[in-house]
Formats: C-alpha cells, structure tokens, sequence
C-alpha cells in the first residue's frame, strides 16, 4: 500500500475532525461546544408585538424638539409649539424669520407643511407614517438582538413574524429569575430625554391633573425613586437617547452604582447651549417616563456627558447600561403569547434524534456492505468521518445545534454514501464493458464528478436560500445541510478516490470483483 495525497488529507481532516468534535459530543470543559438550540435544551418563546402607532407619536414629537433647538440657537421667536397626533404646530412672531423657518422646515423629510399669516402646521405624510412603522419592527428586532447579544445569551433567535410582530427564542433560560431579568431588558423601552421643569408651576406640580399638564403644554411625570412627588415638565423634550454613543455603569462616591453617559456632538451642542441659556433652572433627566433626577443647572456644561443615578443594584445597572447602548424602541412592545420549553422536552427530543440517527446510519451501512462489498466499506468510512467532520465544524464556527438540524445531519447520512454509490456503479459499468480495474476505477471517478458537482452544487444554493430567508429551526437544518453537503464533496471525491488508489496492488492481485465492488464478471474463454 502506498500513501497518496488524497489518503493524507483525509487522515488529516479526520484528526482535525475528532480534535473539534469529541470535546463537544463528550461535552468537556475545554474545547469548542456545539451549542444546543430551543427546542434541544429548553428556554424560552415569546411572540411580542410591536405597538407602531406610538412610534409616530415619538417622532413627531422629535420633529418638534427639532424645531425648538433650531429656533434657540436662531433666537426666533415661536408660540404654542404643540403636537397632535402626527401633527405639530406652533406660531412663528416675527415674520422676518419666515424665510429662514421655511428654509429649515424643508429638509424636514417625510413631511407636509402648511402656513398662513405665521401660523405653521407640520404634518408627516402617509407614506412617511408607513415606513416608520415599518421601521420601528426592524429597529425593535435589531435592538432586541444587540441587548440579547450583550447580556451574554447563547444564540439566541429574533426574528420578523407578520407585519408587527417579533418571534423570540432563548435557549438555556431555565429559572424565574433568569426569565425575568430577560424580559425586562427585551421590552424596556430605553427611552433617555433631557426635559426642562415648568418652573412657573413646578411649586404645584402634585396638584396639577394630567388634564391640566396637557392645557399648559407640559407633561406631569413621576418621580422614579419617590413615586408620591410629582415634576411638572416641559412636553418638548431639549434632546433625546437617538444623541447618545455611550452608557456605562459608574459608581458614585457612596459607592452606589449609577449610569454615565455621553452625547454625539450635536447632542453636545445642544446639551450646551440649553445649560448656558438656562442657569439656575432645573433639568429633568427621564427615563422611560419616569424622572430620574433633576438638578439645578449652576453653570454650561460642556463635552456631553452626564449621569442617571437610582436605587440600583449591579445588574439593574448594567442591564440598564445595556439597553441604553443598543438604542431605545422607537415603539413600545408587548407580550402576546410565552411559553417555557422544558430541558426534559429537549432530553426527549435528543434521544429520539438519536435513535433516529443510529437508526438510519446502521441501514446504509448494511445496504453499503452488503451491496457493494468492500467498496462499501470504504463509502461508510468515508461517512463516518464526514459527521466527525460536521460536528467538528459546527462546533468550530460555535453553530446552533436544533432538533430541525438534527434531522439535517440525519438526511446527510444518506448523502454522504450517494455520491459513492453514483461512482461506484459508474466503476461497475465500466467493469462489465471490460475496463480493467485501474482504467475502470479512474473513469468511475471521472464521469461521476459532473454528476456530483451539479447535484450538490444545487442543493447547496437551496441551503443557502433556507439559511437566508428562513428563520430558527430552519436555519439550524440549512446549516447541517450545507456543510454536510460540503463535506461530503471533499470525502467522496478526495476521500474514497484516495483510498482506492492506496490498495490498487492488492485489488488488481485480489481479482475478485464480487468482494470488492458487489459484481460478478463472466471470465473470458
């Protein structure tokens, strides 16, 4: 026997197989890990939906404190800037500054403006308010997905389900506490805006109705650590979180954990200019309607940055500094359907995957054998080592094994022999037109290889459609898939031929075609 190119690539790739594969299968502290999906080892499953509409009402809302800063910093003079519904108006004084007002109000995008004898309306067009909505779905799903990510979850799923809702899978999420703490971060809106107090009627702020709030122009908001007091705020918020780059958890000089945060530069500037116009009054810091503090304002405060302190512990803390860094919502979220997986359903599920492998792998192997002789051996070995081959890779990229990725490598145990079993009856074929063994083996192997290439070449693009569009379960089967398909590639092709060429002496001196390839040839007189 003589060892070729092909025989040491498989050696190779079969070291490199078990290297990656056996600490994952035998679940060891070291190595890489396959990590296991929803449906292997519980967790949890939501369905959220997405409250779109508010995220009209938020944006109209930032269009107004766009107009309130522009017009600040360009000393013009407005009265009763409002909002309604997708509608702001207000009342320009001086109507010398019409022409700069109209030349702001133009790059407004996605809007309609009407005005007469000073009096503004700006209202988003039909169109606009469609793809905000749209919008807010994909910006819900993506910050749901970076919070997730960085509160150190395994592979966990979101996805688009309809038009305004989110499918949600946690894998591993066993406890109350884990599942509430999860919760919490997903639909917290994180919603950071900087407010002025109504100094004019702040004295009564725990006398004045919402109604009320609402006929002066402001908001009444709750105290975030004393709930009873009140603060009377301005509706138009000076900037909000869309200007924040940074939130990291900070401690103050009790050593109480607080949140520092910072502005872009825009932010920056508005911060400033608001702070310097403004000493001696009190700005209201809120989060998600709540007023988190609200000092006094003793100087301009440059460079855009400042702190949320409340009675946090460690991880409200970070799990707050998280949600601020991924972005608020730019529409509320709710639960509309939860269900736990239980780690035992997902025990079930892998022992009868199992059985279900062991099952099928045991049949083709028979088949193999018992078909093709010895060249069916060599199709199982070749087989053997492309699932050490999977596991390896998926446990190498850190893939997430589902039960639907399961039943991908079980169908890739029937895929992996086919292309074998295409050469091997081209190699019969050969035989029985009087090939001899060397020619018929080389030929086999040539005239399979378009055969396999288109076949799996197709398949492989019908994976990579499931990975792309498919979402959780289906992807976990699109992945098994595609590198099974790869894998088998490399080891019918590469693999077996190698091996072949390895015993071609003992083959040729052997001449018994029925134990090494299932085929009796009629002898020649």
């Amino acid at each position: 026997m003589k060892l070729n190119y092909r025989v040491a690539l498989l050696i190779f790739a079969t070291i490199f197989g078990l290297a990656f594969s056996l600490p994952s299968v035998m679940q060891t502290q070291s190595g890489a890990k396959i990590t296991l999906g929803l449906d292997l080892q519980g967790g949890l499953h939501m369905l959220l939906g997405v409250k779109t509409n508010e995220a009209v009402t938020s944006q109209i809302k930032s269009v107004a404190s766009g107009i309130k800063h522009f017009s600040e910093h360009n000393d013009i003079l407005l009265d009763g800037l409002s909002t309604s519904k997708n509608t702001v108006t207000f009342e320009l004084l001086d109507e010398d500054d019409a022409i700069v007002m109209d030349e702001y109000l133009k790059k407004v995008d996605g809007t309609i403006v009407h005005s007469a004898k000073g009096q503004y309306s700006l209202a988003m067009t039909p169109a606009a308010i469609e793809k905000l909505k749209v919008q807010s779905v994909d910006q819900a799903i993506e910050t749901i997905r970076n919070r997730l990510d960085q509160f150190g979850l395994s592979e966990p799923n979101v996805a688009k389900q309809g038009v305004d809702k989110i499918l949600v899978e946690l894998p591993g999420i066993k406890t109350p506490q884990e599942e509430q703490r999860a919760r919490e971060l997903i639909s917290r809106a994180a919603k950071l805006e900087m407010m002025a107090i109504d100094e004019d009627r702040a004295m009564r702020s725990n006398d004045v109705t919402e109604m009320e709030a609402e006929s002066f122009g402001d908001r009444l908001l709750e105290d975030a650590i004393e709930p009873n007091i009140k603060h009377l705020v301005h509706e138009i918020a000076i900037l909000d979180g869309t200007m924040l780059t940074n939130a990291q958890v900070g401690y103050d000089q009790n050593n109480r954990p607080i949140i520092n945060f910072s502005l872009n530069s825009e932010g920056a500037q508005i911060f400033g200019d608001f702070t310097g116009k403004n000493v001696g009054k009190r700005l209201a810091i809120v989060l998600d309607g709540k007023v988190y503090s609200a000092p006094v304002i003793n100087e301009r405060i440059g460079g855009g940055s400042g702190q949320i302190s409340g009675n946090y512990s460690v991880a409200e803390a970070n799990d707050l500094a998280i949600a601020l860094r991924s972005g608020a919502l730019l529409a509320p979220i709710y639960m509309m359907e939860k269900r736990s997986v239980g780690p035992s359903l997902g025990a079930d599920s892998i022992k009868a995957s199992l059985i279900a492998f062991a099952t099928g792998a045991l049949l083709v192997v028979f088949f193999m054998i018992v078909y093709y002789g010895y060249a069916g051996v060599i199709a199982t070995t070749a087989m053997v080592i492309n699932i050490v081959l999977i596991i390896a890779f998926m446990a190498m990229f850190g893939a997430t094994l589902t039960l639907p990725g399961m039943a991908g490598i079980v169908l890739t145990v029937g895929m992996a022999v086919d292309g074998n079993v295409i050469i091997n009856e081209r190699i019969r074929e050969l035989l029985r037109e009087g090939s001899s063994i060397r020619n018929a083996i080389e030929g086999g192997y040539t005239k399979a290889f378009s055969t396999l290439v288109d076949a799996n070449l197709t398949t492989l693009i019908a994976a990579v459609a499931l990975y792309t569009y498919g979402t959780g379960p289906i992807k976990g089967f699109a992945v098994t898939l595609a590198v099974g398909i790869i894998v088998s590639m490399f080891t019918a092709i590469m693999g077996t031929h190698g091996i072949f060429n390895m015993l071609m002496t003992r083959i040729e001196k052997s001449g018994n075609m029925n134990r090494w390839f299932g085929i009796r040839l009629e002898r020649k007189e």
